[in-house]
């Protein structure tokens, strides 16, 4: 975008619960890309946005281990279940439930497979998905489960292996961005580009696909 349009774009990351906190704090963002799209549509019923946005992305979650761990990954995460059996696992990483979406997406399938309780003393909460990954992928953790497109990323799958958790296990990760109500010219070209199928094709690259496809 940036080197199509010469407008520059200053990115801010963190967890989505947290934004939609700041947003309706006065923060003076002017796009809000949501990993998850009830926080957009709730701001927008109270009026803080231009409209109800767009979906941009469907997210997935994948089990990781960094190289050496006793977790064997699979997406079924039976090894996880053997590992955590043998006392093998001791610290497990995910993004806080509280206010990230890839967390509580976690936490539904940890319990699709019966194994969210007897993790419970071994967890490691990231502030968000992508201190999740640095978590789980650098040896500070057995493994974890975070998105499938920071697994992608060069300097995570570097690190371990992963396997997708099989969508049906979790609610949809429905990905949602919006222009909030100081939005200027730079923000809604932008909105505008990520609606792009250019912008699409790069998004497919790193593992997003929207719900139509």
């Amino acid at each position: 975008f940036e080197a199509q349009t010469g407008y520059r774009v200053r990115l801010n990351f963190g967890s989505t619960g947290n934004f939609a906190r700041q947003i309706r704090e006065g923060a003076p963002f002017e796009v809000f890309m949501a990993a998850d799209e009830s926080y957009v549509l709730d701001l927008a019923q109270d009026g803080l946005t231009h409209d109800d946005g767009a979906i941009y992305a469907q997210g997935r979650i994948v089990l990781i281990a960094p190289h050496g761990s006793a977790l064997t990954v699979d997406g079924d995460m039976d090894g996880l279940a053997n590992a955590l059996a043998q006392g093998q696992i001791t610290r497990f990483a995910i993004a806080n439930p509280d206010h990230a979406p890839y967390g509580v997406r976690a936490m539904e399938a940890l319990k699709h497979k019966q194994l969210w309780q007897a993790l419970q003393p071994m967890l490691v909460l990231g502030e968000n998905v992508s201190q999740a990954a640095q978590f789980a992928a650098t040896g500070n953790a057995e493994g974890g489960i975070i998105a499938y497109s920071l697994a992608l990323a060069p300097q995570v799958s570097a690190l371990g292996t992963y396997a997708l958790i099989p969508a049906d296990w979790h609610a949809p990760l429905h990905q949602r961005m919006v222009l909030l109500q100081d939005a200027g010219p730079v923000a809604e070209a932008f909105y505008d580009y990520m609606n792009s199928p250019e912008a699409r094709a790069i998004m497919e690259s790193y593992g997003f696909k929207r719900p139509e496809d």
